[in-house]
């Protein structure tokens, strides 16, 4: 008997393109393979990870061309071999890196990350990477305490405004940097809000700290992460986790990230009681990945609780149908939206 394949709208970035050169294909997914999932995509977004992926900026993105999508909410269609039939039906959430931009993504069953049957997909998919990451960062690295003072640069991003209100709910007091037009959002959230634009940043924040603060959650990167550090008071902890100011600089996309990386070993190395760290989402799956994949599970579980119970509000900047991911990718690149860009099979 044949395999019975699956007929796949996928949305291709061929080469390094505007967002506009995104290609819509038609293909048929291979049927599932040992250990292995077909997804019916309900639900994925555009990431940091995709703007700079399309300009080959990504860390260890893959040759082009292919398909993006960094996460996606989904419902099981098939399953291959030596996998439970009793999944079709139910609805996960994945991490994938790439493939999620399509309309059915092909995935090991072990990735597969229950969520609620109640959590709406594209609220679920706003807090999948966006949340674990925030999550992981504040109570796995920084360590955060209840009465300590935060900082969260970008606090209007995907990942910030989750930070705010993850951190607002630990008993954090928030400072959160953005674009004035986002002060009102930030406020809301629960954060003080300054301008990142303003040439006397830095003098703001030490003006509002002026014993340092706990933590700086440092998306940014480049130069200005100097300034991340100097904030912190003795017992604090810088945690970067991107190089923003560095993705539209020609050359080598592997340097800016080699670069902080040495800065950050470095300061952390120092006898100054400061800590200084890189977050990678990744981290540890390579050397356990049933670890590293219970982790991931439990801490999502952890933020789609706080989601479900409105403790937490995902910040959905807009939604688009998969054919217009191309004006998807545009707005996320815009700068002017307050949370995530979600994907959907249909807007």
């Amino acid at each position: 008997m044949a395999a019975i394949t699956t007929p796949v709208t996928e949305i291709v970035l061929p080469a390094q393109v505007e967002p506009d050169g995104l290609r819509v294909r038609t293909n048929d997914l291979p049927a599932p393979a040992d250990g292995q999932v077909v997804m019916r995509m309900d639900a994925t977004g555009v990431s940091f990870a995709e703007q700079q992926m399309r300009r080959g900026k990504y860390y260890d993105q893959p040759p082009f061309p292919f398909v993006p999508g960094y996460d996606l909410v989904g419902t099981v269609t098939a399953t291959g071999p030596r996998v439970d039939a009793a999944l079709v039906g139910r609805r996960f959430a994945a991490i994938t890196k790439t493939g999620a931009w399509a309309s059915h993504v092909l995935v090991d069953a072990t990735d597969l990350m229950p969520i609620p049957v109640e959590a709406d997909p594209a609220a679920a998919e706003t807090v999948i990477v966006n949340g674990v990451t925030a999550w992981q960062m504040l109570h796995r690295v920084a360590g955060v305490r209840r009465g300590q003072t935060v900082v969260v640069l970008g606090a209007n991003g995907g990942v910030g405004s989750t930070l705010v209100q993850l951190a607002r709910h630990a008993g954090l007091t928030v400072i959160g940097t953005g674009s004035p037009r986002h002060h009102d959002l930030i406020r809301e959230l629960g954060a003080t809000p300054l301008d990142y634009h303003a040439p006397d940043l830095y003098d703001r924040l030490r003006a509002l700290a002026p014993d340092g603060v706990d933590a700086v959650f440092d998306h940014v990167g480049g130069a200005a992460i100097v300034k991340s550090w100097r904030l912190l008071r003795r017992g604090g902890t810088l945690v970067s986790y991107g190089s923003a100011a560095t993705k539209d600089e020609a050359g080598s996309s592997q340097l800016p990230v080699l670069k902080l990386f040495a800065r950050l070993f470095v300061w952390n190395a120092l006898p100054n009681g400061k800590g200084a760290h890189f977050y990678n989402l990744w981290a540890g799956k390579r050397r356990d990945r049933k670890v590293w994949q219970q982790r991931m599970s439990d801490d999502l579980n952890e933020v789609l609780r706080l989601v479900v119970d409105g403790t937490l509000v995902p910040q959905i900047a807009a939604t688009f149908a998969l054919g217009d991911a191309a004006a998807a990718l545009e707005l996320a690149e815009s700068r002017t939206v307050a949370g995530k860009v979600v994907i959907l099979p249909q807007a």
